[in-house]
């Protein structure tokens, strides 16, 4: 994928400048075990924050209440000085200003790659069929898709698939993306078209949330890291003073072993 020649805001929206999050003493549990305890944390203005940390740390249960999908038994989650309410009528309205994408692609198996994309924008945004259409064609045409556009999910490559995923979140024109281990299922090579893909909407100032275990792609495209272990924030900041943060052993152990 040539990314140099892709320019994402004349197929999405104008992505907003920034984003600022913060978290205060968010607490969920599931039966008697608790993933997330009293976890906080304030990051700056960034357009990209990615999760990072061990399996069962509290990460994607962390991006699913960050994204609307879980309600958490405490605290809050403020962006941009908006908290998010707490009831499933404000969360359905706050998720239509979003985007998800998960490490399942939970695209239509039934439907072509094309109408899994003009899908959302007909039945939840209200745009008409040909709207939609003309809205997803330049996507397509610009990730080297539009020859698959016909294409059934089952005769699709995996990479192909999550990027057919990614598109379907950015046609709504969101606000904010929030990538969940979007490549974890994905060989190497489909990976690669993955995290091109990502490191597009990174330069194009699309703001985004993305959990992931890529360490030297999260390394690239991180304005903040957060590190989640234990249902906490072990360490927090720009790139490199995470990576190389010696004073918590929990994670500089966590770095030792994952990037040798």
């Amino acid at each position: 994928m040539a990314r140099k020649s892709i320019q994402l805001r004349e197929i999405t929206s104008t992505p907003s400048d920034t984003m600022q999050l913060i978290i205060k003493e968010l607490t969920q549990a599931f039966g008697s075990t608790r993933v997330l305890d009293k976890l906080s944390v304030e990051t700056g203005t960034v357009n990209s924050l990615v999760l990072v940390g061990p399996s069962g740390g509290g990460k994607s249960t962390l991006l699913r209440i960050l994204a609307g999908l879980d309600t958490p038994i405490s605290g809050t989650v403020t962006f941009d000085e908006t908290t998010l309410g707490r009831d499933e009528a404000s969360l359905r309205l706050y998720r239509r200003t979003i985007g998800t994408v998960f490490q399942s692609y939970n695209l239509f198996s039934h439907l072509s790659a094309r109408e899994n994309l003009i899908l959302p924008l007909v039945h939840v945004h209200g745009l008409s069929r040909d709207e939609s259409l003309a809205r997803v064609e330049e996507p397509l045409k610009r990730f080297h898709l539009h020859e698959h556009a016909d294409k059934r999910p089952a005769e699709l490559s995996g990479g192909q698939n999550q990027r057919i995923a990614i598109l379907r979140a950015m046609v709504v024109r969101p606000k904010r993306l929030f990538l969940d281990e979007p490549t974890s299922a994905l060989d190497p090579e489909m990976t690669a078209e993955v995290l091109d893909m990502i490191e597009v909407l990174k330069d194009s100032g699309t703001d985004f949330v993305l959990v992931t275990h890529a360490m030297n792609f999260a390394r690239r495209v991180a304005d903040e890291i957060a590190f989640i272990g234990d249902g906490k924030v072990l360490s927090h900041g720009p790139a490199e003073s995470v990576f190389e943060n010696t004073d918590n052993t929990r994670v500089a152990s966590f770095f030792k072993q994952v990037l040798r």
